[in-house]
């Protein structure tokens, strides 16, 4: 099959230039395009790139593995192989250049006057390069030009991201105080622009005398171009400097230096800043999770975010996002994703929870990664939506969807780690304390305003300090413990009895944050909240309030002494119960584990059961939520282990026969060994009875030589008991052998 013309070539997205599409199935790799601009062979470095260039494996490799969305400066770039031809490489090279000569300097936060130098060599290089190629029709480019076309194409990928890097939103504060990395990266491009404009042929211009003026033109603009940081950029990172050492002494900086700072950059709104929050904050968890506890950057984006959680606070008063959005300059990305994306498109089909890490198939669907790959370790090696057998068990990421899903969530103020990994929460872990006294000040100025608002403030300035509280303690373990210690607890027990419900629903996701701390959780039972929050689980205005009232109580259950208050407030386990039976998917899921973590003691679990939680329970069991069912079942073995809770559960043969059911189909290890257990509990409750009816049940007895052989320690132990117990019962209640009358002969075999 013929290749493209150089006139398709121009055309490719600009995406193809810089790394290859991910290919899903071996047979489809003979992408012309990607053949011809990156064919799959190693080949040697450009030599005039040595030094001044960086490709993919020349970066360090905390650069490298960064995942889309998280580049910050590292210009990541692809060669072009030394076959290419010249009119191809062309073609590529003058959509690039046009796409980089699009840009606006005006848009950029810091060094615009170098930024516009070099979108002018830009667009004076893209005329250069139209001259070439209308010369080119007429007579064939030399293959001496490959070397110095070749360093433009890199040259122009590399000033691509680092205009892309520097006009980002959520980032514009942290290029501020980058500025001279910035500008030397810009000194480097250009470099590398002039370079390649003094080694292209001369003859690469044709005939026309004006191609070659602008070849000198370029050249000697490209090496003289004052490129450094504006005077402007300086003074706002030197007021940015002087900011952070105020709050090393716990001074209050000066408001109009901190809107002199923002103006600077163009964060003019709430959310503007909440989203260069949530860039550092993802920053330094990052930093944190590849084990960089030691860089000196962590000190400055630590005090990074408490300048603007501090700007946040005191400089802006509307938090709602609308009205931010329209005091903020130009279109907002995020939001006009969130407008015409449907959430439930991004939702996972597994789990029907959103996509933090979407992966494709090789059927073309898309899943959530943890979600598919459970899918095929279960055994089932088909496609969930379309049934299609899965050729391959490798997976490619979706970066357009996560794109998405980082936009969509970040329109809500929020972070893609919502489904935080093991290493991931290590890294908030280690926000215990503060990366600097800079960083500690700031935040401790923040919360005393937030404070104040809390106690004396009107209904929109607690609307607002609440919001706030909810944000702060959400991640960062410093923020939650310096909440604490300012009595942030006490007033937000306070809130929820406020007439407004977003107040009251801040109040309590506030609280929630806060009791995943220990000092926290003491503070509020010291506080006398547990009535409150058990009230807040039945009678709050929002559902989610509800919900979020009765996770409170799940952080406190793990404590004895907590559990034992929790149990004597007499609506506490019957409003779980009831939020079991009416809440929400999340709502049921928060009132099971709570209630689990509650039933301590023999009083507890009668409680429980006069409530009706054995006959909730049982609908659990046979609903379509796996997760439900395996929760539910280790409630219903946490009430087996007192002779009134087995009761309750063998008054009903269809939950036990439904438990023999789930032995035998689950696919969760934990919930065949709370199953098990639950079983096990039973027959020892029931006595003989109980273990004649399970030994006639003929699902039984496999699924427990199964757990035996596959099963984990305790299950292997209680099924193991199991099957003695039902032999044992089985050879009592068999006929004793009939003795042979006297003088027969007995032939024994």
């Amino acid at each position: 099959m013929a290749g493209p013309s150089t006139f398709e070539l121009a055309r490719v997205p600009s995406s193809l230039y810089i790394v290859p599409p991910p290919i899903l199935d071996p047979a489809s790799q003979s992408s012309t395009t990607q053949q011809i601009l990156f064919p799959r062979v190693a080949f040697p470095p450009n030599p005039i790139a040595i030094g001044c260039c960086r490709s993919d494996r020349d970066m360090p490799p905390h650069e490298r593995k960064a995942p889309p969305g998280r580049r910050m400066l590292a210009l990541p770039t692809v060669c072009p192989c030394e076959a290419i031809a010249p009119g191809t490489l062309l073609a590529s090279l003058v959509a690039l250049v046009a796409e980089v000569a699009r840009h606006n300097a005006a848009a950029l936060p810091v060094l615009r006057r170098g930024a516009g130098e070099a979108l002018r060599i830009a667009r004076v290089l893209l005329a250069f390069l139209e001259e070439v190629r209308e010369a080119s029709a007429s007579a064939p480019l030399p293959d001496a030009s490959v070397l110095g076309l070749s360093e433009l194409h890199v040259a122009m990928q590399k000033l691509r991201f680092l205009l892309a890097d520097c006009s980002r939103r959520g980032a514009r504060l942290w290029v501020l105080m980058n500025a001279d990395l910035v500008a030397s990266e810009l000194r480097v491009v250009l470099c590398s622009v002039a370079t390649a404009m003094d080694v292209l042929p001369a003859d690469v211009a044709g005939a026309s005398v004006e191609a070659g003026e602008l070849a000198r033109l370029l050249s000697q603009q490209a090496w003289r171009a004052p490129v450094w940081p504006d005077a402007d950029d300086g003074r706002a990172t030197r007021s940015v400097r002087s900011m952070l050492a105020l709050f090393t002494s716990s001074a209050t900086p000066h408001a109009e230096d901190a809107r002199m700072v923002l103006g600077r950059v163009g964060i003019t709104s709430w959310c503007d800043c909440a989203e260069e929050v949530a860039f550092l904050e993802a920053e330094l968890l990052d930093r944190l999770e590849d084990g960089r506890e030691n860089d000196n950057d962590l000190v400055l984006i630590s005090g990074l975010m408490a300048f603007l959680v501090y700007c946040r606070v005191v400089l802006f008063d509307c938090v709602d996002a609308e009205k931010a959005d329209a005091a903020a300059p130009g279109p907002r990305p995020a939001a006009s994703c969130a407008a015409w994306t449907s959430q439930e498109a991004l939702q996972c089909p597994i789990s029907l929870e959103l996509m933090t890490d979407p992966v494709t198939v090789a059927t073309g669907q898309t899943y959530d990664r943890t979600s598919i790959k459970r899918w095929i370790k279960s055994g089932c090696r088909t496609c969930p939506v379309t049934g299609e057998r899965l050729r391959s068990a490798q997976f490619v990421p979706n970066v357009a969807v996560r794109g998405i899903v980082e936009q969509l969530l970040l329109a809500n103020g929020t972070l893609l780690h919502e489904q935080q990994s093991s290493k991931h929460r290590c890294a908030v872990d280690k926000t215990a304390s503060a990366f600097g006294p800079a960083a500690a000040g700031g935040v401790r100025l923040a919360v005393a305003f937030l404070i104040a608002g809390l106690a004396r403030g009107t209904l929109e300035e607690q609307k607002k300090a609440t919001h706030e509280v909810r944000k702060l303690a959400k991640r960062n373990v410093y923020h939650r413990a310096c909440l604490v210690e300012a009595d942030a607890v006490p007033w937000l027990l306070h809130l929820l009895s406020s007439t407004d419900a977003s107040v009251q629903d801040n109040a309590i996701a506030s609280l929630l944050n806060l009791s995943k701390h220990a000092a926290g959780r003491r503070a509020l039972v010291e506080a006398g909240g547990l009535g409150l929050i058990v009230d807040a689980v039945n009678v709050a205005a929002k559902v989610e309030a509800r919900q979020n009232a009765a996770a409170i109580l799940f952080y406190l259950s793990p404590n004895s002494e907590y559990c034992q208050e929790i149990g004597r407030i007499p609506e506490a386990i019957p409003t779980l119960v009831h939020l079991m039976r009416e809440g929400t998917y999340r709502g049921r899921k928060n009132a099971l584990v709570s209630l689990h973590g509650v039933l301590h003691g023999a009083s507890s679990i009668g409680k429980a059961v006069t409530a009706g939680a054995v006959g909730v329970l049982a609908n659990l069991l046979s609903g379509d939520r796996e997760d439900l069912a395996n929760d539910s079942v280790a409630l219903l073995a946490r009430i087996a282990e007192q002779p009134a809770g087995a009761t309750a559960i063998l008054a009903s043969s269809e939950l036990v026969t439904s438990l023999v059911d789930f032995l035998g189909a689950s696919a969760s290890r934990s919930g065949k060994d709370h199953c098990v257990a639950l079983l096990a509990s039973l027959c020892r409750h029931g006595g003989d009875k109980v273990v004649t009816v399970m030994g006639k049940m003929t699902g039984l007895m496999p699924a427990l030589y199964a757990l035996v052989a596959d099963g984990s320690p305790v299950a292997n132990k209680k099924a193991r008991w199991l099957i003695n117990e039902i032999h044992r019962v089985y050879e009592q209640r068999q006929p004793l052998p009939v003795a042979p009358p006297a003088g027969d002969r007995v032939i024994r075999v």
